[in-house]
Parts: structure tokens; C-alpha cells; sequence
């Protein structure tokens, strides 16, 4: 008779054991699955941005926008030939304002992060040419 209770005391610690164990490792999936939920950022597919191109005319206009809309993910670019502030709209899903100054640079034309190669400047219209600073 004791052989069976100390089986039977053998298998409900075993039990609790088991279940105790099966509740941990839950907890720590949760907390873990939690805290790598939060730190994803939600990425805007509308973001606006501002910066500066330097240009001059008209067709710097035109080659700053095409190189802006040359980048997947880009919903909108105006740039003022005024205030040479580029205005842009941009899916953050798809591509990343760095993308777009390298693109526009590339075209031959600086930002206030990237500025374009001497060869790329060298290559715009004599109209387009603006001074380097």
C-alpha cells in the first residue's frame, strides 16, 4: 500500500511540476512576443518631409521632381524654384527620404544631406548650374 502512495505522490508532483513548467514558458512567450510587437514602428504611408535642393529655372524644377518621383514610394514632389525647399510626400513602406537626396544628387543636384558627384553637377545645363557651396 505505501508503494502506491508513493506513486501516486510521485505522479501529482510530476503533474504540478509539468503544469507549473507549461505556465512559465507561456508567460515568457507572451512577454517576449510583447515586447517585440512593441518595438516595431508603425511606418507612415503619408509622410511629409521638407528640405533644401539647390537649383535655378524651370528645368531644374523639372529634373529635381523626376529624380523625387524616380523613388518607388514617393506620392508627391514640388520644389519651389523661390525658396529651393524641396515639399515631399513619401510612402515609409516603400522607400525612405535618404533614398530620395540620393536620387536627386544623383540628377546632379545638392540637398542639405547629399550632395551630387562633380561629375553629375558637371553633366546639368549651364542655366541649372547654381554655385556650389
Amino acid at each position: 500500500m505505501r508503494d502506491y502512495d508513493l506513486k501516486s505522490n510521485n505522479n501529482l508532483l510530476l503533474t504540478i511540476k509539468t503544469t507549473i513548467m507549461r505556465k512559465l514558458i507561456l508567460a515568457t512567450v507572451f512577454l517576449l512576443g510583447g515586447f517585440s510587437i512593441q518595438a516595431q514602428d508603425k511606418l507612415n504611408k503619408n509622410a511629409k518631409y521638407e528640405f533644401e535642393v539647390n537649383g535655378n529655372c524651370d528645368m531644374c524644377q523639372s529634373r529635381i521632381q523626376k529624380a523625387a518621383f524616380s523613388v518607388s514610394g514617393v506620392k508627391s514632389a514640388t520644389w519651389s524654384i523661390e525658396t529651393h525647399k524641396l515639399n515631399l510626400i513619401l510612402n515609409e513602406e516603400k522607400a525612405n527620404v535618404l533614398e530620395v537626396k540620393k536620387a536627386i544628387a544623383k540628377a546632379g543636384y545638392d540637398t542639405d544631406e547629399v550632395k551630387a558627384a562633380s561629375e553629375n553637377y558637371s553633366k546639368l545645363p549651364g542655366c541649372c548650374q547654381y554655385d556650389r557651396k
